[in-house]
């Protein structure tokens, strides 16, 4: 009976545009609402905590969310594996499948349990600068964290099933109190106590109660996992494979998010961070709205390996114009009136220091945007080895270019540099995605006009020096993509298909 029920919602529901476009709402107000709270809520937290404890509970949020690198990828490749088998109806034996996922990943939780505990007294007294009084604190909250990965680790793989389901309206039910604790846990213990190991404790045990709540889930979702309970040492090999090639890029991709702002504080200056960093943070925001969409499209890629290849190329046109019409005019905004916005907000010497940083990075973001979705279609089709190797590829060259690029325009280089690495990225991405399929290739030289194009704009709006010659080509160009818009809802009728209806 519950292989009926898994068929039935993979023919009728998993590359569907309207689900697409429902699931990518649940996924911006999962992300959204909590951001929101926190914009209220860290102000009292930080009066309440202090400057030095509220750093730490900053590093304690970090270390909750890179946890999940302990899962080796599996709970990705959980997604991948289940929606490609509900694609062509074969759900035969999949639950024992996700059983031997899910005994691996409790394996790697308790083998990421101890090293993190391990580590944890090395990381407080030799790596974080911190009083010396709150070392021991310090030390009890990470021990607690420590023991916290394997329930995180088991909530990936959980959510890696809900994923391959489309099922994202019950991921963000629990995904938004989940955000939302973060910020409320801090608030309940500040009346009774400042110390950092009491919010640990409820930020651990709110993690706990999500888990047991997405087994839930799974279970209802996804019926024959109450039955198969069985180990598969055949079933771990494609596992493996998928989800080895997905940590090399859980671990290089960060590490090239991160490692610029390090080489600046190295080559230039502390100051020089902040003047790079306070425009990153900003514009990639914007990721919130793209990761929002990919999310729903890579479970809907792995389903639509099994149709003909027209089938995936009309979805992946669709969520790319998706992507531009709604990232684009922000980003032109953004780069039309960065020097003005960051005057407001942060003052004129900031301005004039972070403008240009900011219409680099924001140019950069738009191709990252569109990027994603590329990334996602590779990934979606069963080869995390190539964005894998493309990722290695990008450090190598990335790295001297970043320092050649400081050494010579200082941090508008290394916003410069950053942009050149995604813009290469995403050719590569294209590149490889009509390869895969060779009805891209018409979609590619669409894109690339439309992208060509939309640099020009954001070339003669960002570096006019007359606002008033910068808004007059900022109101026309809206007005055109206003234009483009109407026309193009009036082609597919409702929002699902701006997301692609298939």
């Amino acid at each position: 009976m519950s292989c009926v029920i898994e068929k039935k919602f993979a023919a009728t529901n998993l590359s569907s545009g309207k689900v697409i476009a429902k699931n990518t709402l649940f996924n911006l107000a999962g992300q959204i609402l909590p951001l929101f709270v926190g914009i209220f809520t860290i102000p009292l937290i930080i009066k309440g905590l202090g400057i030095e404890r509220f750093g730490v509970l900053t590093l304690v949020w970090m270390v909750i969310g890179y946890f999940s690198l302990f899962d080796l990828g599996l709970g990705r490749a959980l997604t991948q594996i289940i929606a490609s088998c509900l694609g062509k109806e074969n759900v035969k034996d999949l639950s024992e499948l996700v059983w031997t996922a899910l005994a691996i990943m409790a394996l790697m939780g308790v083998i990421g349990m101890v090293i993190a505990g391990s580590l944890s007294p090395i990381l407080i007294a030799k790596v974080f600068k911190m009083p010396n009084q709150m070392r021991t604190e310090a030390l009890s909250a990470f021990y607690i964290l420590s023991v916290s990965i394997p329930v995180i680790v088991l909530s990936s793989g959980f959510t890696g099933i809900l994923t391959a389901y489309q099922r994202f309206d019950l991921i963000n039910l629990l995904r938004v109190p989940l955000g939302l604790v973060n910020f409320i846990a801090p608030l309940l213990v500040l009346p009774f106590s400042t110390s950092i190991v009491p919010i640990t404790l409820l930020l651990a045990v709110s993690r706990l109660v999500s888990c047991i709540a997405q087994y839930l889930l799974c279970l209802r979702v996804m019926p024959s996992l109450r039955t198969g309970r069985r180990f598969n040492a055949d079933a771990a090999k494609p596992l493996f494979c998928f989800g080895g090639w997905m940590t090399i890029s859980n671990i290089v991709g960060p590490v090239m998010v991160y490692l610029d702002r390090f080489v600046i504080g190295a080559a230039i200056s502390v100051t020089a961070v902040a003047y790079y960093a306070t425009p990153y943070e900003m514009v990639t925001k914007l990721w919130i709205i793209s990761g929002a969409l990919i999310a729903s499209l890579f479970p809907a890629f792995a389903a639509s390996n099994n149709y003909d290849s027209s089938h995936t190329v009309h979805l992946l046109s669709k969520s790319l114009a998706a992507i531009f019409i709604l990232v684009f005019p922000i980003v032109l905004i953004v780069v039309t009136f960065s020097k003005e916005g960051l005057m407001i907000w942060l003052g004129k010497d900031f301005a004039n220091n972070s403008a240009p940083v900011l219409q680099w990075l924001a140019a950069g973001v738009f191709i990252n945007c569109l990027a994603q979705v590329l990334f996602a279609l590779i990934q979606g089709r069963g080869r995390p080895d190539i964005t894998a190797k493309m990722h290695l590829l990008e450090l190598l060259v990335y790295l001297p270019l970043l320092w050649w690029a400081l050494r010579h325009y200082g941090v508008v280089g290394a916003a410069i540099a950053w942009t050149l690495r995604v813009t290469i990225d995403g050719i590569l991405l294209l590149w490889v995605a009509q390869r895969l399929l060779p009805f891209v290739r018409k979609l590619a030289l669409k894109m690339s006009g439309y992208i060509m194009m939309a640099s020009v704009v954001m070339a003669l709006c960002g570096y006019s020096t007359s606002v008033a010659v910068r808004s007059i080509l900022l109101g026309v160009t809206s007005m055109l993509l206003l234009l483009i818009l109407i026309l193009y809802l009036r082609r597919y009728k409702s929002f699902a298909m701006l997301s692609g209806q298939l």
